[in-house]
């Protein structure tokens, strides 16, 4: 599987290139600027990128404008975001489009070796990795204000949480110690009270919760 990494910190890409090379990932390229990650993804065609947020030369989003902008030339191109913090608005940008192939991690993430490569492999699939606390952030803002997710129980507003990071029913059923058809009940409890057409498709209801809890922002 091809990656092209950008991360102007040298100490932090260096680490990468080791973690993802030791787990049996090919490093198309490394770089540290913006110019040179659109060029990488332009001419290399890698299976994921995971990229920076904030590059030179501006050190505002120009990794992430550069993602998006090889998005729109290459439909679906799987990307993974790094920020140091959580920013709404890129989680926004980057499921705009409606496909796949997206995630979002707080750089935090990059230090449990074993999460961050599973949230790389499942973008590269075309699946979501949200990070949590993205997710919660999105939870808390829409739970004062809209009535279908206020109707959610405790458990179904845990479920939906660990949905949104891009977890199938059995991850779930795991990660809460329950059975998988419990979960599918919640599940379909979940959509029917924030008015979603229930899917098997992990990716496009990961997609359609998001989509819902950042509507009306």
């Amino acid at each position: 599987m091809r990656v092209v990494l950008a991360e102007d910190l040298f100490l932090l890409r260096d680490g990468l290139v080791r973690l993802l090379q030791a787990h049996d990932f090919e490093i198309a390229a490394a770089v540290e600027t913006g110019p040179e990650l659109a060029a990488a993804l332009a001419e290399l065609d890698p299976d994921v990128a995971v990229v920076d947020v904030r590059l030179p030369p501006t050190h505002t989003d120009e990794g992430l404008q550069c993602a998006l902008e090889a998005r729109r030339k290459r439909p679906g191109l799987p990307v993974l975001v790094l920020s140091q913090h959580v920013e709404q608005l890129y989680a926004r940008e980057l499921l705009a489009d409606g496909s796949g192939g997206v995630g979002y991690l707080l750089k935090d993430r990059v230090f449990d070796a074993e999460q961050f490569v599973d949230a790389v492999r499942r973008v590269a699939a075309g699946g979501t990795a949200m990070d949590p606390q993205v997710i919660q952030q999105l939870l808390a803002r829409r739970s004062g204000d809209d009535r279908p997710l206020a109707r959610l129980t405790p458990r179904e507003r845990e479920v939906l949480e660990l949905m949104a990071q891009g977890r199938s029913n059995a991850a779930i059923a795991g990660k809460l110690v329950v059975t998988e058809r419990a979960i599918a009940k919640h599940t379909a409890n979940i959509f029917a009270k924030l008015g979603l057409e229930v899917s098997d498709d992990d990716n496009r209801r990961v997609l359609a919760v998001l989509a819902y809890l950042d509507h009306g922002r």
